[in-house]
This record gives structure tokens, C-alpha cells and sequence, in this order.
């Protein structure tokens, strides 16, 4: 599952996620979601995440168990 669409996303859920700090190289941080940033229902380049490591990124994959 792709990370664009919010309902997709739950608190708790493993995901990838690109930094701010990665977007130009596309690199991917693993982590688990505490919170959801973005109110929309989409974003075309993934929705803003806080992991529970304190980092923040745009969701690019969700991993399912």
C-alpha cells in the first residue's frame, strides 16, 4: 500500500517514510507512526507522519504484517 491516501495510515502501523532532510535521494527511514500530520484525506507525495522516534516524513510505503 502506497502512504497518499490518509485513510490508509494508522497510529501504530509500521511504515517507510523520506525525511525532509532525504528527499532528494529518496532514502527510506522505517519506523512506527505516533501521530498523523496531514488533515487532508490525500497528499500527492505521501502524507506527513511523526514516527515514535520523534522524526517526522511523508509515508511512501505502509507494511503489512
Amino acid at each position: 500500500m502506497n502512504g497518499n491516501n490518509r485513510v490508509n495510515i494508522k497510529i501504530g502501523a509500521s511504515v517507510s517514510v523520506v525525511l525532509k532532510e532525504d528527499q532528494g535521494s529518496s532514502e527510506l527511514t522505517d519506523g512506527i507512526v505516533a501521530r498523523i500530520l496531514t488533515n487532508s484525506p490525500s497528499h500527492p507525495h505521501g502524507i506527513k507522519v511523526k514516527l515514535k522516534d520523534g522524526q517526522v516524513g511523508r509515508v511512501k510505503k505502509i507494511h503489512t504484517n
